[in-house]
């Protein structure tokens, strides 16, 4: 099968859209499928940034997101209409469509391709906080861009139900895979461990985005529980600010790969904060890992956490909340135990090859439906 996978954002850049695109480019490819990726253009204006990659990209050419320079924003389709035209893809695979994503939709339209149109991120609430748009006019362009779609795949059902509620047809379930290989508890590393911890009896981790929808602030008061130590491994444009609320918060920057994996095993218990996540990939990332969780009963963790058995949910944007579970855990090391098997043994055969083979039949159904009703 030929693909074209267009996406806002892909590697060098991190992020989990970023993140989702790599992982499902590599499955496409090891299972011999024909794929070409078209992206936004990087800060650094290298064509072949992330020339590692498993397969072609084209780089259409963008700029940086007001508030958020991280965020590349692509200016132009006619690269990305090129790339369909030269590639002759059987089908389209839109991943978080908003500006590029739309380009996408109006140029397989044209030529009549079969779309499969991937939610992941919460983009009205993204467009408010950095574009100063409503959350009506965001909606009403990804409801134009989804409906147009043969399917949108949404990765949780807090998700599916929000794009049900603003008229978003034809839907289903898509969850995101883990490196269960990579992300694994023979990982921890106790001289690690106990360099961060510096002492104090627990160590308590964050890892993602720093910016305002991540509620990172709400980790104030666990940094103050006597015999924690709270770690933050991300970046984003709330870091100058978060310095300087969490004084007692150790921040080591953006990490990856083997050495975020060593990182997340390490930690004692790993804390999520936003109640926006539509899926929340570094909750599975530590649940793969055997380390204990605490996030908010929001969003994408209602799928990935069930209270009391496989981590702990909390009332959302409570900061209390979060420092009385993260307490209720420090004293009993036993349950960080058994919530951290018992997270482990829900996630692990969540592979990115499991959930490419149900992308693969979503693929394969959408081109069934073309071929039984002509357009």
């Amino acid at each position: 099968m030929r693909v074209v996978i267009v996406t806002e954002s892909f590697p060098p850049d991190v992020n989990g859209v970023a993140h989702c695109a790599l992982e499902t480019a590599r499955y496409l490819v090891r299972r011999g499928h024909d794929l070409l990726v078209v992206a936004p253009l990087g800060a650094d204006g290298a064509p072949d940034a992330g020339r590692d990659g498993p397969c072609p990209v084209v780089r259409v050419p963008s700029v940086p997101l007001p508030g958020y320079p991280q965020v590349r924003v692509a200016l132009s389709g006619r690269r990305l209409a090129a790339a369909l035209d030269g590639h002759g893809p059987d089908v389209v695979h839109l991943a978080s469509p908003f500006v590029l994503g739309a380009r996408g939709m109006t140029a397989a339209a044209r030529r009549r391709l079969p779309v499969v149109a991937v939610y992941q991120t919460d983009l009205a609430r993204f467009a408010r906080a950095y574009l100063g748009t409503g959350s009506g006019a965001a909606w009403r362009r990804l409801r134009a861009v989804h409906a147009a779609a043969d399917r949108t795949l949404a990765p949780s059902s807090s998700a599916l139900r929000d794009l049900a509620a603003h008229g978003v047809p034809r839907l289903r379930l898509w969850p995101r895979g883990v490196d269960s290989a990579r992300f694994h508890p023979a990982r921890r590393d106790e001289v690690l461990r106990s360099s961060l911890a510096a002492g104090r009896e627990l160590l308590i981790g964050y890892v993602g985005r720093l910016a305002p929808e991540k509620e990172v602030r709400l980790l104030a008061p666990v940094s103050r529980l006597p015999g924690v130590r709270t770690v933050v491994i991300g970046d984003g444009p709330s870091g100058p600010g978060l310095r300087t609320a969490l004084p007692g918060v150790r921040f080591l920057g953006r990490r990856t790969g083997d050495e975020l994996a060593r990182l997340m095993a390490s930690l004692d218990v790993f804390v999520h904060t936003g109640r926006h996540d539509t899926f929340c990939q570094t909750l599975q990332e530590a649940m793969a890992a055997g380390v204990p969780v605490v996030a908010p009963a929001a969003g994408g963790p209602l799928d990935l956490v069930e209270h009391g058995r496989t981590g702990l949910l909390v009332p959302p944007g409570d900061g209390e909340a979060v420092r009385d579970a993260v307490g209720r855990l420090a004293g009993d090391p036993a349950a960080r135990a058994r919530l951290g098997a018992s997270g482990r043994a829900a996630v692990e055969h969540r592979t990115w090859e499991a959930v490419g083979d149900e992308l693969l039949g979503h693929y394969e159904d959408v081109l069934a439906r073309r071929t039984a009703v002509p357009v």
